[in-house]
């Protein structure tokens, strides 16, 4: 799929548990390895080291690899927004950012002042593209009026589908639509059933089913194993029938 100007794979990697060590740095660079190009973090992270560490291992960045990052998770205004902005170029290691989003509204401040700093960055060419995080289509829209969206970043899954409007908001605008949390799901009888069917893991057909949700789908599983993100990855070759679908779904 397009993200960021960028061919990548419909699955990517969540480090929101990244933290600096040398085993998660030789972690990434064999991701990377195995075909990850998509790694999503944010500023908050692990106080930081999970950008950090994105930034020892693997900058300056292969032309093919999206490492998004986002900020203003707490608010602070678009003082707050710049300093933090400015803190992850040093952090990652780069003079540019492939797709920076807004993390959270900031209640304390109009959307549209939010989006205007962030345009800024674009304008300047530092950001290359923009994107939200748990937003709904109102917001997305009016942010889109100040600049061009992205992607959106909303927690969507088996379990969680309030964002269905979302989804189709983004799936008629071309925005990738990036489900956190893709896995938190107890799942049931159904879920175990269709995955003995397709003889797979259960994360594997929860991230199956978000991407047959839509095409404009890319989850970002979290894991610090490599093994985990081959089976991540591996859902990628899954395909779900309509049958599937209708059990998952709970028809």
């Amino acid at each position: 799929m397009a993200l960021a100007g960028r061919q990548v794979n419909r699955i990517g990697l969540g480090t929101n548990r990244l933290t600096a060590s040398p085993e998660n740095r030789s972690f990434l660079e064999a991701a990377v390895e195995e075909g990850l190009d998509f790694i999503d973090t944010a500023h908050v992270y692990t106080g930081g080291e999970s950008e950090r560490t994105i930034g020892a291992a693997l900058a300056p960045f292969a032309d093919g690899l999206v490492v998004a990052t986002k900020g203003g998770y707490r608010g602070g205004g678009t003082d707050e927004l710049r300093a933090q902005l400015e803190e992850s170029f040093e952090r990652l290691g780069v003079e540019t950012i492939a797709l920076y989003y807004l993390h959270r509204v900031d209640p304390g401040l109009a959307l549209e002042d939010s989006m205007g700093a962030l345009k800024e960055y674009r304008d300047a060419g530092r950001v290359e593209h923009i994107g939200l995080s748990q937003v709904s289509v109102e917001q997305i829209q009016r942010a889109r009026d100040v600049v061009p969206v992205a992607a959106v970043q909303n927690e969507y899954n088996l379990g969680e589908r309030r964002y269905d409007d979302v989804i189709d908001y983004c799936s008629a605008e071309g925005i990738v639509f990036v489900p956190f949390y893709p896995l938190r799901d107890e799942g049931g009888p159904a879920l175990t059933q269709v995955a003995k069917r397709h003889g797979a893991t259960l994360n594997q057909i929860r991230l199956a089913w978000l991407l047959r949700r839509s095409p404009a789908v890319a989850p970002i599983p979290g894991t610090l194993s490599l093994e985990h993100l081959r089976e991540n990855l591996a859902a990628l070759d899954i395909e779900l029938s309509d049958d599937d679908l209708q059990a998952l779904d709970g028809g």
